[in-house]
C-alpha cells in the first residue's frame, strides 16, 4: 500500500459511525478506502447498514485532515504498518470479523511463523506464576513460538523476558500509540524486544493508554495467536476477557490451576470449571492438544542422547515402548497406571531427552 493510500484509510478510520466491522464492509463494497470517499450517495445506500448518517459522515472534511497530521508523523518515524488486505497483516488476525484493518508496529516482527501463542494473567503476578511461566517458555523453547503478550506489569513482562531469555521473537500488543511506552519503567525493555520481535498497535500517536482501550487491545492478543494461557487471574480482569474473546474466536484457551483459598488462582480455576479453558500443568499439555509433537519438529529434540539419565517413571515407560513397540498416550498410561495429565509430562521429558519419539495419532515409541 503506498502512502497516498494510507491516507484514505487513516481519513475512514475517524470517521464518525465507523468501526473495523463497518470499514471492512464499506472496503470490500467499494474496492477501497479510496473509492469510498469517491463513492456516490446511491452507491453507498446499497450496501447493507449504510444510511444517510454515515454517508453525511463520509463528507466530512476533517477526517482528512487528521490523516494527514497522522501520516506525517508515521513518515517521520518510519513507522511501519500493515493493513488487513496485504500479505504481511497476522494470518489468523484477518479471520476475525472486528480485527482492526490497519497495524502500526516497530522492531523486527515475523508474521509468518504459525506457532504463535498469547500469555496473560494478573498483574499482581505471584511467585507460583512466575516460576510457572518461566519454565513453561523455556520448555516450549524447542519449537521456537512467537510469544504474544501486552507489555504490562505481572504476568505480561515476565513472559516477554522468559521469551528473550529463551532467544525467542516476542511481540508487545499495546494499548496506545508507538509515540509512547506504558508503563514507563518498561522503557529499559524496548530496545531488546525490537532486536528480535517488537510492538504492535492499532492506536494513533494521539492515543493514550486509557482504560477502554486496553479492552480493544485484548482481541489483537487473543485473535493473532492460535491459543491463548492464563497464568494467574483474579476472578475478574483483563485476561479473562481476553480468554472470553479468544472463545468467541474459535481459540484454543489454556489456564493454569491453583488453590482454591489463592486469589489470583480464582479466574483460571473458574476457567476450567466452565469448561471455557483446558487445564494446564506443564508446556505438554498445549504440546499435546496443539498437535505440535507431530510436525516439524526441530531434530535436535529427538536426537538420542549417549549415556542419558532417566528417572523411575521415564525408565518404567521406556522399557513399556522397548517391549511393545509404538502405542498410543492413553494405553500407556493405562498399562504403566500413570494418570494422562501426569503421563504427558512424563513423555515431553522423555521426548526432550531424546528416548522416545511422537508419531502421528497420538502414538509414541522409544528411539
Amino acid at each position: 500500500m503506498i502512502l497516498d493510500d494510507l491516507q484514505y484509510v487513516l481519513a475512514l478510520q475517524k470517521v464518525e459511525g465507523v468501526g473495523d466491522i463497518v470499514a471492512k464492509k464499506l472496503i470490500n463494497h467499494c474496492g477501497s478506502a479510496r473509492e469510498v470517499f469517491n463513492s456516490k450517495s446511491q452507491h453507498l445506500k446499497s450496501i447493507d447498514g449504510v444510511g444517510d448518517v454515515l454517508i453525511k459522515n463520509l463528507k466530512d472534511k476533517t477526517v482528512h485532515e487528521k490523516a494527514e497530521q497522522e501520516l506525517k508523523f508515521i513518515e517521520a518515524e518510519k513507522i511501519k504498518f500493515c493493513y488487513y488486505q496485504n500479505e504481511n497483516y497476522p494470518d489468523r488476525l484477518k479471520h476475525c470479523i472486528d480485527g482492526p484493518i490497519l497495524l502500526f508496529s516497530a522492531g523486527n516482527i515475523d508474521f509468518n511463523n504459525r506457532r504463535m501463542i498469547s500469555i496473560v494473567g494478573t498483574r499482581e503476578i505471584t511467585s507460583y506464576g512466575t516460576e510457572f511461566c518461566k519454565k513453561l517458555i523455556e520448555d516450549l523453547a524447542v519449537f521456537n513460538p512467537i510469544i504474544v503478550s501486552g507489555f504490562a506489569y505481572g504476568v505480561d513482562i515476565v513472559a516477554h523476558k522468559a521469551a528473550m531469555d529463551n532467544n525467542l521473537q516476542t511481540i508487545g500488543v499495546l494499548a496506545h500509540g508507538l509515540n509512547q511506552i506504558y508503563p514507563k519503567p518498561h522503557k529499559k525493555y524496548v530496545a531488546k524486544m525490537e532486536q528480535k520481535g517488537g510492538f504492535l498497535t492499532e492506536f494513533w500517536s494521539n492515543s493514550n493508554p486509557d482504560k477502554e482501550n486496553f479492552v480493544r487491545r485484548n482481541r489483537i492478543v487473543a485473535g493473532m495467536s492460535e491459543a491463548t494461557i492464563v497464568i494467574e487471574s483474579a476472578e475478574k480482569g483483563g485476561s479473562l476477557i481476553t480468554a472470553n474473546i479468544a472463545n468467541d474466536y474459535s481459540r484454543d484457551v489454556f489456564a493454569v490451576p491453583g488453590r482454591t483459598t489463592d486469589k489470583f488462582s480464582q479466574g483460571c480455576n473458574d476457567l476450567i470449571k466452565t469448561q471455557r479453558a483446558n487445564l494446564m500443568t506443564s508446556a505438554a499439555d498445549l504440546i499435546y492438544n496443539l498437535n505440535w509433537e507431530l510436525e516439524n519438529k526441530p531434530t535436535k529434540s529427538i536426537q538420542k542422547q549417549l549415556f542419558v539419565s532417566l528417572d523411575n517413571d521415564e525408565q518404567k515407560i521406556y522399557d513399556y515402548l522397548q517391549k511393545n513397540g509404538k502405542q498410543l498416550l492413553d494405553v500407556i498410561a493405562l498399562d504403566c497406571d500413570f494418570p494422562i495429565f501426569k503421563i504427558s509430562s512424563i513423555l515431553l521429558n522423555m521426548e526432550l531427552k531424546g528416548v522416545i519419539r511422537p508419531l502421528p495419532g497420538k502414538l509414541f515409541e522409544a528411539v
